[in-house]
């Protein structure tokens, strides 16, 4: 006999929901609305706050940037142009005509200031820029000046980075807000305007057309040149049943499905209304990372034990299935990249061993710990990691606790630093687009801040931090080589994280949908336009 679970029954529930809300009159009305389903629910919407790229697709419906790269990885003026001093001390930038934050105010360079520090205090590349500068002030209403202590070539990398977390330009009454707080309100200058009247987390979240926004003239290409939105209105629709979404995107009932479960591509290759094509051709790394404050991952022995018993094909082949999709890879900063290196992974290059690890898990003062690991069942390119990995850790002799929840319980729940008994947590697994991963500096859960600053999980390496210092003055490529290898090997030895492999994910849309724009920050809503 078929038997329906309470969570098929909810998730049914609230896609038939959605829908119909999609379909409202108040939708209806609004003109030319694109209804897309995402790879995750909304919560958090504060981009700052958290790397989740949910909230950072998020951002960009909403806010703006300094600076963008192009299409050929070059870093172009969005909100502002900039001026470079002959001794590479002095950085000028001069915010363009026709800016506006959604309340009508104009965009000020004091904005911008309190919003490139309240960035810097959080992203990882902004952290280490930081460290490089003298002072940062508006020296009058459309000048931002950035002076260095010395020298750093990477200051407009940073401030241009494409994903998370980026430099978004928020109002300076929100961008006063500490970062490890949420801020207030949704206030951006972007080219779209939340709607927070019809948010509903778990349901759907809405964006209208920011009708004052003045675009750029240049031709967008990845997060640069012009953002022109060319439909009113677009919103997010939460179905986590994947198959319910397909359903949807077949009956013309949605427009844009973000992530569609790989098994399912077939059918969707095979419907002449549909385009199926990868978006981020740079694809992703995926990685499981452990928390360094409380057992039995405080112990570097315990966690060697734990990379030992780790199949990077084991996960790919239940994450993708498909080989066209994926690749197994030791780099810590993407394979196929200036930074590509097999420095200390050589148990996932054997492909990880049982007996290994146990062995490794026996002599490290393992105590039966349990290790509790957070397994979200709603997005697509999560749901395997977890699963997998809880049971090689077991093969080992790993005592595991698997707790099913929901991507965005994830997110909120890894920046808890209580004990795994009192709701905090020993292992999550994420994933990052390869341009946020491709060199030490950009490579956020590379770092080793520890509680001061560092990514979920809080690993604390002096060595590691150094490394990355001496990576930002290196004189030359082969000289950042040689640092990024040292950095990787000290990252397995430590067992910063676990890289799990690359894999690429294919977005699905209907062919009334034109101008669907690639990157390494997609989706986004600007250049489409919808034929009725």
């Amino acid at each position: 006999m078929f038997h329906i679970s309470r969570w098929q029954r909810r998730s049914a529930a609230a896609a038939l929901t959605a829908i119909a809300l999609s379909f409202a009159p108040q939708a209806m009305a609004a003109g030319k609305t694109i209804t897309a389903v995402m790879h995750s629910d909304l919560r958090i919407i504060d981009p700052i706050f958290t790397t989740a790229y949910i909230s950072r697709d998020h951002g960009y419906m909403v806010y703006d940037t300094l600076l963008a790269t192009d299409s050929n990885f070059k870093i172009q003026p969005q909100m502002a142009d900039w001026k470079i001093s002959d001794d590479k001390l002095t950085y000028t930038f001069t915010l363009r005509d026709g800016l506006k934050w959604h309340d009508g105010a104009p965009v000020t360079a004091e904005d911008c200031v309190a919003s490139l520090r309240r960035w810097g205090k959080a992203d990882g590349m902004g952290q280490k820029l930081m460290d490089f500068v003298a002072s940062l002030e508006a020296t009058d209403a459309k000048t931002i000046t950035l002076k260095l202590k010395e020298p750093y070539g990477l200051v407009l990398d940073s401030i241009g980075k494409p994903s998370s977390r980026v430099a978004f330009m928020m109002p300076k009454r929100l961008a006063e807000t500490p970062p490890d707080k949420q801020i207030p309100e949704q206030i951006g200058s972007g080219p779209f305007k939340f709607v927070q009247s019809e948010f509903q987390p778990g349901v759907k979240a809405v964006y209208e057309k920011n009708t004052d926004y003045v675009p750029r003239k240049e031709p967008a290409s990845w997060t640069s040149g012009g953002k022109v939105v060319k439909v009113d209105r677009v919103e997010w629709i939460t179905m986590p049943d994947a198959q319910t979404a397909v359903n949807a995107l077949q009956s013309g009932d949605i427009d844009f499905m973000e992530n569609p479960s790989f098994e399912l591509l077939p059918i969707l290759e095979g419907n002449a209304d549909l385009k199926v094509e990868t978006l981020n051709k740079f694809g992703f790394q995926t990685l499981g990372r452990m928390n360094f404050l409380y057992p039995p991952f405080d112990n570097p022995k315990v966690r060697r034990a734990a990379l030992l018993a780790v199949n990077q094909k084991d996960v790919l082949d239940a994450l993708v299935g498909n080989p066209k999709y994926y690749k197994t890879c030791v780099a810590f900063f993407i394979c196929d990249t200036p930074f590509a290196t097999d420095v200390g992974g050589d148990s996932l290059l054997k492909g990880g061993s049982a007996a290994d690890a146990k062995k490794a898990l026996a002599e490290s003062g393992y105590d039966g710990t349990p290790v509790v690991i957070m397994a979200p069942g709603d997005v697509v390119t999560l749901k395997a990691q977890p699963v997998v990995v809880a049971q090689q850790l077991r093969n080992a002799g790993f005592k595991v606790d698997l707790q099913a929840t929901d991507w965005q319980t994830v997110v909120s729940r890894r920046a808890s630093q209580k004990p795994p008994k009192e709701g905090g947590w020993n292992m999550f697994f994420t994933n990052w687009v390869s341009a946020d991963v491709s060199n030490p500096i950009a490579n956020v859960s590379i770092g080793g801040q520890g509680k001061n600053g560092g990514w979920f999980g809080w690993a604390e390496n002096a060595k590691i931090e150094q490394l990355k210092d001496a990576f930002v003055r290196a004189p030359s490529l082969d000289e950042q080589k040689k640092i990024a290898a040292d950095i990787q090997k000290e990252a397995y030895d430590q067992v910063i994280y676990i890289p799990l492999g690359q894999y690429q994910a294919p977005s699905v849309w209907r062919k009334s949908l034109t101008g669907v724009l690639d990157g390494p920050a997609t989706p986004i809503f600007w250049n489409i336009d919808k034929s009725e």
